[in-house]
């Protein structure tokens, strides 16, 4: 599977199903959450992205898709590539990754979207948790070394339903978006571990910045009727 030219997109991708499956989900995801994009003018229009995110939930990457203003390219586990729902994501333009398998295929077409200037969004953490980010796989910083790219780190709450709770109408979701950065560069283990836990640590970091500015509107007082802002 390779890069088709000038589109951001993998070969057998469909540009056009692209754009309008991004479109019509942002309008639905409008409807089933409360959307909140906080500092979204720090995506950058054009070059390579690779985008990394804490994973709580299964929509976590539907979402993000769809709230993204670039056309962006996700690594989704092969499990879920079977059937009609494979048919459509390759046409999508998301690349299967096979978990704990070496799977180089994948990771090359990556890196060569990234280096004709798409974007590449990645979980680090591996598989779903409370999105902490305590730990982080090589491959997002593989990928932003390889591929030329800058890291966006971008923290997801509120998609996740805490156990035991009640279905939710509307839930209200917060998106935080940080400012991209580069990883250290260079050949050899130590130079991965190093820009890993740069990874790691930015997006642990902006998480936090995102729980706390969550907390802090939790625990803000209500203003009075007539109250000015």
């Amino acid at each position: 599977m390779s890069a088709a030219g000038g589109s951001g997109l993998p070969d057998g991708a469909w540009p056009r199903l692209h754009d309008a499956c991004r479109r019509l989900g942002r309008l639905l995801v409008h409807v089933v959450f409360r959307v909140r994009v906080h500092r979204g003018e720090f995506i950058p229009r054009t070059g390579p992205l690779v985008l990394v995110s804490n994973h709580t939930a299964f929509l976590d990457g539907p979402v993000l898709f769809c709230v993204l203003r670039r056309r962006s390219v996700f690594l989704v586990k092969h499990e879920n590539y079977r059937g009609p729902l494979g048919r459509f994501l390759r046409r999508l333009g998301q690349l299967p990754v096979r978990r704990g398998a070496p799977d180089r295929t994948p990771l090359l077409t990556a890196v060569h979207l990234l280096r004709s200037g798409g974007v590449v969004a990645v979980f680090p953490e591996g598989t779903r948790g409370t999105g902490e980010v305590a730990r982080a796989q090589h491959g997002a910083a593989w990928l932003a070394r390889s591929g030329e790219a800058l890291v966006l780190p971008v923290a997801c709450r509120g998609i996740r339903r805490p156990p035991g709770s009640w279905p939710r109408f509307r839930p209200r979701v917060d998106v935080l978006v940080g400012e991209p950065f580069a990883v250290p560069v260079g050949k050899g283990r130590v130079v991965l571990a190093a820009a890993t836990e740069r990874v790691r640590s930015e997006l642990s970091g902006l998480v936090s910045e995102l729980d706390r500015l969550l907390a802090g509107e939790l625990g803000a007082p209500k203003k009075a009727k007539g109250e000015r802002a």
